[in-house]
């Protein structure tokens, strides 16, 4: 019997390109399957908040993140389906390093604009809250210094500042505003807090230009070190300093989104709201500017 190879060669064949249909269609297969399960998922923004910094961001008694600044983050997430925002409270160091090397997306902290954080975050063009400062004063002179006009007017004398602090180049502002009327900038690099309130009361200065919130959390609340002599001082607001969220330096978009977001919130009043909520009045009102001059 004569062996037919024409037909095994035919047979042959037809296996050969089964199995390489069978491939493709197990190729396609495993492309298909490379791909996310769910094409629609959230991308999880990492937002890194301060944890003791009442009003503006803290960790409440209920262990839940809280405050100011948290708040309006929340609102902007509630406007942002396509993230999922995550809170989490943090150290101050820990916040700066890590928004700038991507651990955290975001981070807020009552931060100020200066030129140094500029090169290391992105500001967003809005600020999500304001830092109010002025002066702590004898109680004695609350006849004489009613602003920062008055005081220079009388001749007051500051507390030395930190060159490289905000509250510097805030005074410096005021004096480039006002050249007939200019406060004595005096800078010093190394200076306790504490020691400012000492000095006032000794009479080596007249007044410390101090941000609202460290005058009432060392004189007005009852675990403050000052509090047993709240009587001896007196306070006076000069202006409201913006604070930004910072933004990793890869995240134009997230900027850019939380921005249109923000503007939809103050033009349906939540903003105020939050104001009075968490301040009690308008911050907003005695913001000048938006702080971003070079510091």
């Amino acid at each position: 019997m004569k062996f037919n190879w024409k037909k095994v060669l035919a047979v042959a064949a037809v296996s050969l390109l089964t199995a390489g249909l069978l491939a493709g269609c197990g190729a396609k297969k495993a492309e298909k399957s490379d791909k996310p399960a769910d094409a629609s998922a959230k991308r999880v923004v990492k937002v890194a908040h301060r944890a003791d910094y009442v009003p503006y961001c803290f960790v409440n008694k209920d262990n839940k993140p809280d405050g100011f600044e948290v708040a309006v983050l929340q609102a902007v997430a509630a406007e942002l389906p396509q993230y999922k925002f995550e809170f989490i409270p943090t150290s101050d160091d820990d916040l700066l390093i890590g928004v700038e090397s991507g651990k955290y997306d975001i981070g807020v902290k009552g931060a100020w604009y200066t030129k140094a954080r500029k090169e290391k975050f992105i500001f967003p063009k809005h600020y999500i809250a304001a830092s109010v400062i002025g002066i702590t004063f004898r109680k004695e002179d609350e006849g004489k210094f009613k602003d920062l006009e008055s005081f220079a007017k009388n001749k007051g004398k500051l507390v030395p500042i930190a060159p490289q602090n905000a509250q510097y180049a805030v005074v410096q502002q005021y004096n480039r505003e006002h050249p007939d009327n200019q406060v004595k900038l005096i800078p010093s690099e190394n200076f306790k807090v504490d020691e400012a309130y000492t000095w006032v009361l000794e009479g080596r200065y007249d007044g410390y230009f101090n941000i609202e919130l460290n005058h009432i959390n060392n004189v007005e609340k009852e675990t403050g070190k000052y509090y047993k002599l709240r009587d001896k001082f007196a306070y006076v607001r000069h202006q409201a300093i913006p604070t930004y969220a910072l933004f990793n330096k890869k995240d134009q978009q997230l900027a850019d989104d939380y921005d249109k977001v923000w503007e939809k919130l103050q033009k349906s009043g939540k903003l105020l709201e939050l104001e009075n909520k968490y301040f009690g009045f308008d911050i907003f009102k005695l913001v000048k500017g938006d702080g971003k001059e070079e510091r």
